[in-house]
């Protein structure tokens, strides 16, 4: 029997959880830290990692919890680890850990090593140049005029790019996080891009350093407001699979986008292992074009994705550490939409100890059709007895209401039926998820 390791506290890492929790052959699932979802899933736990060195990193702590609890794997949810190194501090301590090293994370870390990265090895992307002076910046823009996208060179949880409709809209940009910080060191310095016309589509995928694993297509809905308005944030929703993404876009995008990316990172020496996200514009002419990588599995498209999903994660992980992924997957052939359910006043600020009304039982599922997974909740009592009365709200985006259906039109459907019976103070969600795959549908 096996004991896992899920790092996170997301969306991402409950739907994560869940699967590998499913799988016969694992005893325990323990996630770090985790949410109020992922202490009720049956064989999952959370826990708190603390390092037995109390001047001792957070890679010790996860280093140290792995060697006291005979930890077989770790999955590596979020993206900030990643970047600083866990995968490498893993190896090095003979702990088996899936995801890249912080070399090949970089293609996330940072936008300007990402958009190097892709014109040295001929990857279709946006035009770009890159800033750290504000007047420097703004004439680039006043050359170039708008729309154009504004982003924060290193991670910003989703939410450091702005797609500017004006000029005014990207000088505030450029202003945000160049002169007022507003990101942070990740904002230190910006990327400014072409503004890219056609359909988003999330191509995500497995590869052990040779082997490649498409995972199912989705698409991921950014901006905060019905009908693709307003602020971006860190995901809204998504659906699985994408209609964009026909044959013919599809052996492109291995062609293009992935395959350079794993020859050119076997070429540095720094072979790529683990989850590879590329989130795609995908123009009329059917030609895909990077917006930006991600280093791990997207939030909220794990959910939709890991719906759908029949073959054992736990497996799929194990042949990708030992080198022997295979080539492809067993999908369920329904699709599945996921529509996140944010908190007051997100995605600029989030509401934390709102009391969540409606949230159905664990076994009340519908054969499994619909599943809510947390994202940011909490216990208002750590030692209530009485637990799943007891979830409040806890950051940004705080559940994400998912469902299998015979149609995109039916998955939305029954997600908003649930996703309707949930209620908290400020609650808010797009009841329009899925609305080009839906376009498709009825034409």
């Amino acid at each position: 029997m096996m004991n896992i390791l899920v790092i996170g506290s997301g969306g991402r890492e409950h739907a994560l959880a869940w699967q590998c929790a499913k799988d016969d052959k694992v005893n325990n699932v323990y996630v770090a830290p985790g949410n109020a979802g992922t202490a009720l899933e049956p064989k999952c736990q959370n826990v708190v990692l603390v390092s037995t060195d109390e001047n001792a990193s957070e890679h010790s702590a996860i280093i140290d919890f792995c060697q006291n609890n005979a930890i077989d794997m770790v999955i590596v949810g979020p993206e900030a680890p990643l970047v600083t190194g866990i995968v490498d501090a893993c190896r090095d301590a003979g702990i088996k850990a899936w995801g890249p090293t912080a070399y090949c994370a970089q293609l996330e870390g940072s936008k300007t090593f990402a958009k190097e990265f892709m014109e040295q090895n001929n990857i279709p992307t946006a035009a770009y140049k890159g800033f750290t002076e504000a007047v420097a910046a703004k004439a680039y823009i006043d050359e170039q005029g708008a729309p154009i996208v504004i982003k924060a060179d290193g991670l910003a949880a989703g939410k450091g790019v702005i797609v500017a409709e004006t000029i005014e809209q990207a000088y505030e940009a450029i202003d945000d996080m160049l002169a007022d910080n507003k990101f942070g060191d990740a904002g230190s310095r910006v990327v400014i891009e072409q503004f890219l016309q056609g359909e988003e589509a999330s191509f995500i995928c497995m590869i052990d350093g040779k082997n490649i694993l498409p995972m199912a297509t989705s698409q991921d809905h950014k901006r905060a407001f019905e009908g693709d308005t307003g602020p971006n944030t860190g995901g809204m929703g998504a659906y699985s699979p994408a209609p964009v993404v026909t044959q013919d876009v599809h052996e492109k995008v291995m062609a293009q986008v992935i395959q350079p990316v794993v020859d050119a990172m076997n070429n540095a020496g720094h072979p790529y292992t683990g989850f590879l996200y590329a989130g795609l514009m995908i123009d009329e002419a059917g030609d895909p074009y990077v917006i930006e990588f991600n280093c791990r599995f997207g939030d909220p498209e794990t959910q939709p994705i890991l719906m759908r999903l029949q073959s054992s994660m736990v497996d799929l992980v194990a042949q990708g550490l030992a080198g022997q992924l295979p080539s492809d997957a067993q999908w369920d052939s329904r699709p599945a939409l996921g529509i996140v359910i944010a908190s007051k006043g997100y995605p600029e600020t989030s509401s934390k100890g709102d009391v969540i009304a409606g949230l159905p039982e664990l076994d009340d599922n519908n054969d499994n059709a619909v599943k809510v997974f947390h994202a940011g909740t909490a216990f208002s009592d750590s030692d209530a007895i009485d637990r799943e009365k007891e979830v409040v709200t806890n950051g940004g985006r705080v559940l994400c209401v998912t469902a299998l259906a015979d149609s995109i039109s039916d998955a939305q459907q029954a997600a908003l039926a649930v996703t309707g019976a949930i209620s908290f103070d400020g609650a808010q969600y797009r009841r329009d998820i899925g609305h080009h795959a839906i376009a498709r549908e009825n034409s």
